[in-house]
C-alpha cells in the first residue's frame, strides 16, 4: 500500500510541481529580472568606478546558462523535480499520519498535513530568514544564512511534531479546543523564543526597490502554497481512494 501511494505521490507532485511552475514564471519571474537589472546596474557603477580611479574593472561572472534557459527549461525542471520529491515525502507522512489524526477521514487528514508542511517547513523559517532576489545578500556570507535557514526549519519542524504530541496528551485532561490552545501557545513561545535568540540578517541594498522585493516574497509564498495545497487536495482524493482499496491497513 505505502508503495501505491508513494507512486501516486510522486505523479500528483509533478503535477504540484507544473502548477508551480506557471505561478513562478507569471508572478515570480518579473520580480527577478528586475532584480537582475538592478544587480547589473550596480557591476556596472563599480567598473566605471575603478576605471575612473585607474584601476583594473574587475572580472564579469561567467554566465553557464543563459536567462532564457534559467526562467525556461531551468525553472520548469526545478519546480518539477522539487514536487515530485516533495509529493513522495508527502505520501509517506500521509501512510504514517492517516489514522492518527483524531476522527478525520483521508481527505481531511492530507489537506491538514500539507497546512501543517507548508507553515512548519516554509512558512516559518521564512518569517525569520525571509527568501530574497538576486543581487540581495554578500556572497560570502551565503553559507552563515544557509546555514541558519535550514536551522530555523529544523527548529520548526521539531516544534511542530513537539506540539502535536502534546496536544494528543492535554486533550483527554483539558478537552479538544482548550488542549489545542495550550499546545498552540506552546509552539508559539518556542518559536518566538528562538526568533529572537537567532541573529537577524539584513542584507537588502538601501537602494533595492521595495515593491520588488516584496513581490518576489509574495510569488516564494505562492509558489509554496500551490506546491503544498495542491499536493495536499489531490493527494486527499487519491489517497481515499487507495486506503478504500485496502480496509485491513486502516
Amino acid at each position: 500500500m505505502v508503495g501505491q501511494l508513494i507512486l501516486r505521490g510522486f505523479i500528483i507532485g509533478i503535477v504540484a510541481g507544473l502548477l508551480a511552475f506557471g505561478w513562478a514564471k507569471t508572478f515570480g519571474e518579473p520580480a527577478v529580472n528586475i532584480a537582475i537589472h538592478f544587480e547589473s546596474a550596480q557591476d556596472e557603477a563599480k567598473a566605471a568606478a575603478a576605471v575612473a580611479a585607474g584601476k583594473p574593472a574587475p572580472p564579469e561572472d561567467p554566465v553557464i546558462f543563459s536567462r532564457t534557459v534559467q526562467s525556461g527549461i531551468g525553472l520548469l525542471t526545478g519546480m518539477v523535480a522539487a514536487g515530485a520529491g516533495l509529493g513522495c515525502l508527502f505520501a509517506v507522512l500521509f501512510a504514517f499520519a492517516n489514522g492518527r489524526m483524531g476522527n478525520l477521514a483521508s481527505g481531511p487528514t492530507s489537506v491538514l498535513l500539507a497546512f501543517y508542511g507548508l507553515i512548519s517547513v516554509y512558512l516559518v523559517p521564512a518569517l525569520k530568514y525571509p527568501p530574497n532576489p538576486p543581487s540581495v545578500g554578500e556572497p560570502a556570507t551565503i553559507k552563515y544564512r544557509t546555514g541558519l535557514y535550514f536551522l530555523m526549519m529544523a527548529i520548526s519542524i521539531a516544534s511542530t511534531l513537539g506540539a502535536l504530541r502534546l496536544r494528543r496528551s492535554l486533550v483527554p485532561r483539558y478537552g479538544t479546543w482548550n488542549g489545542s490552545l495550550l499546545a498552540l501557545g506552546a509552539y508559539l513561545v518556542v518559536i518566538a523564543a528562538f526568533f529572537v535568540i537567532l541573529p537577524g540578517i539584513n542584507e537588502v541594498p538601501a537602494t533595492f526597490p521595495a515593491v520588488t522585493l516584496w513581490n518576489f516574497r509574495l510569488a516564494s509564498l505562492g509558489i509554496q502554497t500551490v506546491l503544498w495545497g495542491s499536493i495536499g487536495i489531490i493527494f486527499g482524493y487519491v489517497g481515499a481512494q487507495v486506503m478504500a482499496s485496502h480496509p485491513q491497513s486502516r
